[in-house]
């Protein structure tokens, strides 16, 4: 799925802001201008931007849904995209202003291409709906298909680039 709003392809020019890059599982929320890194196949990244604020913050989650609490929830989609929304909340951000940009969901592997919800399809549907629930419109995604992503998050700006690798 491809939606309005389409990130760039090329990488950005080099950039004094700090850096961080997002492993699988792992979410990171800023005040302050930081260039966020993820690679996804299967996993979602959700990006979300105020642009009032001009704050921002990613996730990189590699299932749908599950529980717990502690840094290993952040696994889960509903858990790492609820966690980014309060963090960003707790930062002086409402619901009302935060945009969101979702990648990934990719079949990375072919065997199981033959599977109607392979785990990559599951992956964005998961973040569509908590989105949604969450009352935060998808303003651009790039997502499915079979190949995974470079995704690069500015958090100054909104901007995304992603690459397919």
């Amino acid at each position: 799925m491809n939606t309005g709003g389409v990130p760039q392809t090329t990488e950005p020019p080099l950039s004094t802001a700090a850096t961080a890059f997002l492993h699988p599982g792992q979410m990171l929320a800023s005040t302050t201008p930081t260039r966020l890194t993820t690679i996804v196949g299967s996993c979602i990244s959700v990006c979300l931007w105020d642009e009032k604020l001009r704050i921002g913050g990613a996730n990189h989650f590699l299932l749908p849904f599950g529980g717990g609490t502690g840094p290993a929830a952040l696994r889960f989609g509903n858990v790492a995209i609820a966690q980014l929304v309060e963090s960003l909340v707790a930062s002086g951000s409402t619901r009302e202003r935060l945009a969101a940009k979702v990648f990934g969901g990719a079949c990375v592997i072919d065997a199981f291409l033959e599977r109607g919800q392979h785990l990559g399809l599951r992956n964005a549907q998961a973040a569509t709906d908590a989105l949604l629930r969450e009352g935060i419109p998808i303003v651009a995604s790039d997502t499915g298909g079979r190949r995974g992503r470079k995704i690069i998050f500015d958090t100054a700006d909104g901007a995304v680039w992603v690459r397919e690798i």
